[in-house]
């Protein structure tokens, strides 16, 4: 018999830097998972990215107060800003651009991103990558 899920908690954390502080603490503390666990579990399987990866992690809670979680594919705009050497996006995107990128690293991206999209086609991933980055002000360049 399965166990009674309680929740499911969505968090963004730096690779291998999780922490009982905020947002891991305030966010995990009134499901009564132990946070010490869960920090020590999800910096062990982050431990081998790349330093300053942003990790998405979606975290069940049951009613026994046990959790398992999953490690998502980092976002979209974050493997945007690092292919094209950037610190943040543009605040207007159809006025001011920030940076380039090619045709080939958001194809890399998408393929990156695939497994954690809503499609197995890998047209439409590259679509939605370049709708991102259209977003943040970045120029798609052709190699």
């Amino acid at each position: 018999m399965s166990k009674e899920v309680v929740a499911k908690v969505k968090l963004e954390i730096v690779a291998g830097q999780a922490s009982p502080a905020p947002p891991v603490g305030p966010s995990l503390a009134p499901h009564g998972v132990n946070l010490m666990d869960f920090v020590r579990q999800f910096n062990d399987r982050t431990k081998n990215m790349e330093e300053g990866t942003i990790v998405p992690v979606v975290v069940t809670v049951y009613k026994d107060r046990s959790f398992n979680f999953v490690l998502k594919t980092p976002p979209a705009s974050f493997l945007l800003k690092k292919a094209a050497g950037i610190a943040k996006g543009s605040g207007a995107p159809n006025k001011e651009k920030v940076g380039r990128v090619t045709r080939k690293q958001i194809e890399d991206i998408a393929r990156i991103k695939l497994p954690d999209l809503n499609t197995d086609d890998l047209q439409a991933a590259i679509r939605m990558v370049e709708g991102t980055a259209k977003n943040m002000g970045l120029e798609i360049v052709s190699e």
